[in-house]
């Protein structure tokens, strides 16, 4: 039998050929599907806004996420000319191509998380967030004094002190401080509950009003069971005519306050002055949890006017002004 040389060669062109494709096939798989360096150590890449895909590979190359530069770019190209998004992004070395493409085109990016305590103010929420990296200090304290910002959340207030929920967040860095802030404030109207606002009307109270009352009692004990019963002292003295003395609203007025509040701080001239002024501060002291803005709203049915610290956490409470004095000297002033 004769074989035509045309067709021999053609036939082993062939084979060549299909065992070329059969190895780049078998390559661009293992390199796709393998871990890239096989190195289990987490590595956190921040690429910012506007960095090219020739800036973004020579990072990675940089930082030793992949071998190859112009595969990568390929590799990009090919998805349709994938975008990248800009943010932190913890990686390993032993991610493969597809797992680091797939994460960088879905922009799952490095979340910080971040507790906001009960009572913290607005200044004390900036701090954190920027000792984090999250947010701007300053440019965070303006937006929240911001009247402009608080007639956006629909808020009958002058500032959003108060309405910054303490709870546990996750943030990304290069959220901005007006999205960290809408989190917070969404989060604040998420509890409250549509009985509550009921409750509200019914005892005669703005929601305002509530969440400053309850700024109050989260200044002044941080014990579930004492918050309610703080709460009906505070309810009795606004129904008495009787100042609420809260000294955490003199504080709240005072610029560097050392930790040491004297008779001379309780005669300033400020409209958070419970001592001189009837009835509640014009808002909030402090951003209250759910616990305290309860308890403004069902105080305990006691009929105490007035409470003095223990020195232990808890407080004495007391039904007149002559109990209290005794109480005062044996807690303070014996002291």
């Amino acid at each position: 039998m004769k074989y035509d040389k045309g067709q021999v060669s053609r036939g082993v062109v062939s084979f060549i050929l299909l065992t070329i494709l059969a190895l780049f096939v078998t390559h661009i798989y293992i390199t796709l599907n393998l871990p890239i360096f096989n190195n289990p150590e987490e590595k956190i890449i921040e690429i910012p806004k506007g960095m090219t895909i020739n800036e973004i590979s020579s990072l990675l190359k940089k930082e030793k996420i992949i071998k190859n530069i112009w595969l990568f770019k390929l590799l990009t190209k090919i998805r349709w000319g994938m975008i990248i998004k800009a943010g932190e992004y913890q990686l390993t070395s032993s991610i493969n191509m597809l797992q680091l493409l797939h994460t960088l085109e879905q922009g799952k990016i490095l979340c910080h998380k971040v507790t906001i305590p009960e009572g913290f103010i607005i200044w004390q929420i900036a701090g954190l967030l920027a000792d984090q990296g999250l947010a701007n200090r300053e440019k965070f304290i303006a937006l929240a004094g911001d009247q402009n910002m608080t007639k956006e959340f629909g808020l009958q207030a002058n500032t959003l002190e108060g309405y910054l929920y303490p709870d546990t967040y996750h943030f990304s860095k290069g959220l901005s401080e007006k999205s960290i802030i809408t989190t917070m404030v969404q989060r604040f109207k998420s509890i409250i509950r549509p009985e509550w606002k009921k409750r509200c009307r019914d005892m005669d109270f703005t929601l305002h009003q509530i969440v400053t009352l309850a700024s109050l009692i989260e200044k002044e004990t941080s014990k579930r069971e004492e918050k309610f019963v703080v709460s009906a002292v505070y309810h009795n003295r606004l129904q008495q005519g009787i100042r609420l003395q809260c000294d955490p609203t003199i504080i709240y007025s005072l610029k560097n306050f050392n930790g040491n509040l004297t008779k001379k701080h309780l005669l300033i001239d400020s409209p958070y002055n419970t001592y001189r002024n009837y009835g509640l501060p014009p808002g909030p002291i402090a951003n209250p949890g759910e616990e305290s803005i309860r308890a403004a709203l069902y105080p305990a049915k006691k009929d105490y006017c007035y409470f003095v610290s223990k020195n232990d956490g808890t407080h004495h409470f007391s039904r007149t002004l002559k109990e209290h004095n005794k109480a005062v000297y044996k807690y303070q002033k014996r002291r």
